[in-house]
């Protein structure tokens, strides 16, 4: 009996050892910051696929099992996921992933989120109450989101704390050598003119010093009607824009048509990183140089 109850204390302190947080994160980017802080530390499983819209996620009943079965929600905040990821959280009736709770983690807090409207006028299109909130495509806010989830791991799990500051350093000290080495790449362009099909690149044109405020969108969440089209159209030719960005869930074949009137490329624009395990640095470092290779293409 003695030795059975040691065996049992032995297995139950090997269990303790290797226990590892459960985390859930909505998207790709967000999952890829986890993993880099998280290590192997956390199990880690992301919602949404990397090449959908982030506001409308195929909210699958499998999700509400995973969630069920977290320690931890990683997300992105600002509205981002506010129509397919209530509704997950509440059905999965975990207690820790409650708002207020340390492992709900809104990656927007300590953002200074950007175009936060004066007044909710749904006649602008879908807009967002607390401001934009594609915030990730700033390498900076990508480092304060790595902060921030650091912080929550500690919380959530103290003993692995020293780690996840560790692995906080190395990705910051990572991604201030990318930084520096995407602005001089991106310096030459300074002040270009780039269409978008969505609002979702204002971060990353204000960290690059890029104007993107050309949509071939006629308002935020609305397609693309033949007179919007007509009016990007005469536009590029006057100013001579030469540069389109698409990203995987938006309807190609449009930019495709504008470019081929104007003269421009269309320029692939990955959304989030292809998985969790592609680091951030890697995504964002494919999307200043496919972009920097498309200005150089069209001087």
């Amino acid at each position: 009996m003695k030795t059975l109850s040691l065996v049992l204390l032995f297995a139950t302190l090997i269990s303790s050892a290797q226990a590892k947080l459960n985390v859930v994160a909505t998207t790709t980017d967000f999952g890829a910051i986890a993993r880099e802080i998280g290590g192997d530390r956390i199990d880690l499983i992301t919602l949404a696929k990397p090449t959908e819209d982030p506001h409308f996620v195929d909210a699958k009943p499998s999700f509400v099992v995973k969630l069920n079965r977290a320690d931890a929600l990683v997300e992105g905040g600002a509205e981002l996921e506010v129509g397919w990821l209530p509704s997950l959280v509440n059905g999965s009736r975990n207690a820790k992933l409650q708002e207020g709770k340390p492992g709900r983690i809104s990656c927007s807090e300590g953002i200074s989120l950007i175009e936060i409207p004066s007044s909710l006028d749904r006649s602008k299109g879908d807009i967002h109450a607390a401001g934009n909130p594609h915030y990730m495509a700033d390498p900076l806010n990508a480092k304060i989101v790595a902060e921030h989830i650091a912080n929550a791991f500690c919380q959530l799990e103290p003993k692995s704390c020293d780690f996840f500051k560790e692995n906080l350093k190395k990705f910051n000290a990572r991604l201030d050598g990318k930084i520096a080495e995407w602005q001089k790449l991106l310096e030459p362009f300074a002040g270009q003119q780039v269409v978008t099909y969505h609002n979702s690149l204002p971060y990353f044109a204000k960290r690059f010093a890029l104007k993107m405020d050309l949509f071939l969108e006629p308002k935020p969440g609305i397609p693309p009607s033949p007179s919007h089209l007509a009016e990007v159209i005469t536009k590029m030719k006057s100013e001579k824009i030469r540069v389109i960005l698409a990203q995987p869930y938006q309807n190609r074949k449009t930019a495709e048509a504008v470019a081929g009137h104007t003269g421009a490329v269309v320029v692939d624009f990955p959304t989030f990183p292809k998985s969790d395990t592609e680091t951030y640095e890697t995504w964002m470092d494919r999307v200043v140089k496919s972009l920097g290779s498309a200005f150089v293409g069209k001087k």
